[in-house]
Formats: C-alpha cells, sequence, structure tokens
C-alpha cells in the first residue's frame, strides 16, 4: 500500500485505498472497516501523496509530516484527535515548527491526527514513504478547509 494509493473522500469518514478504477470513477476499500464502494468522477477526492501543510517559509508535504510522527512516536499511534484544540496545536507545533497558524485551523490538525492513526491502525508501511519520496515529487494541494 502506497500513500499515492490512498485518499480522502470529501463528506466520508475515514481514508480509502484505491483498489481500481471505473469508466464512472474508482472502486475504494475503507481503511476504517475494508468495506469496498465506487466513488464516483464527480466526488472530491483528495490523494494524501498531493496534500500539504501550510508553512511560513513555503508548503511541508503531508507524507513528510507523518514520517516525522512515526519517528516521533516509534511507529505507534499518536494522542487522538479528540484531544483540546490546545493539545493538538501544541503537538503539531512540536512536529511542523513553523506551520501557518493563521492557515491551518484545528480541523486540519485533526485530520492529520485522524489520518496518521488510520495509518498505523492499518499497519501502513511507512518505509514506503521514504522510498517513494526519492522517485517523485508530486505537486502540492493543501489540506481544503471545511465550508
Amino acid at each position: 500500500m502506497e500513500l499515492s494509493k490512498i485518499i480522502s473522500v470529501s463528506g466520508k469518514p475515514g481514508l480509502y485505498k484505491i483498489r481500481s478504477q471505473s469508466k464512472g470513477g474508482l472502486i475504494v476499500q475503507s481503511l476504517l472497516d475494508q468495506k469496498k464502494m465506487s466513488i464516483k468522477n464527480t466526488q472530491d477526492v483528495s490523494v494524501l501523496n498531493d496534500i500539504a501543510i501550510y508553512t511560513y517559509d513555503e508548503e511541508k508535504p503531508l507524507r513528510e509530516i507523518f514520517l516525522i510522527i512515526h519517528d516521533k512516536e516509534a511507529g505507534k499511534k499518536t494522542l487522538s484527535h479528540k484531544e483540546s484544540s490546545k493539545t493538538l496545536r501544541s503537538y503539531f507545533s512540536e512536529i511542523v515548527p513553523n506551520y501557518d497558524q493563521e492557515q491551518v485551523y484545528d480541523s486540519n490538525i485533526k485530520k492529520v491526527i485522524q489520518w496518521y492513526n488510520l495509518l498505523v491502525s492499518s499497519e501502513f508501511d511507512f518505509k514506503t514513504i521514504e522510498e517513494s519520496d526519492t522517485k517523485e515529487k508530486p505537486s502540492k494541494k493543501p489540506i481544503k478547509n471545511p465550508a
């Protein structure tokens, strides 16, 4: 399983692994409950490998943030995404000290933490991030803020 095959679907909880492509969209499998479903071409999806977080210097790819958390937590889950905003922001500032506090909302931090913990629960191999990081430099897509 590679990060380029993991997506977030707008309006749906959790993360999804792309299983195949169909004429009208994608066939995905939930990392939460392993159920398969189809995603239409009209639905808003984000590939985790293409997401970045705003910093004061540049955008930091989500895959790099996952690796930092993975190293800090020795491959185990981190704190819950349900912690207080103050706790989450404090933790996130340890991970990404120069993140743009005006453009990165609490909901963005919660998503990053939740997604990381979900990947750990799904036994995601974080070494694939390191390997793919040397192969490709995807376009960076910041996490969208909920409307």
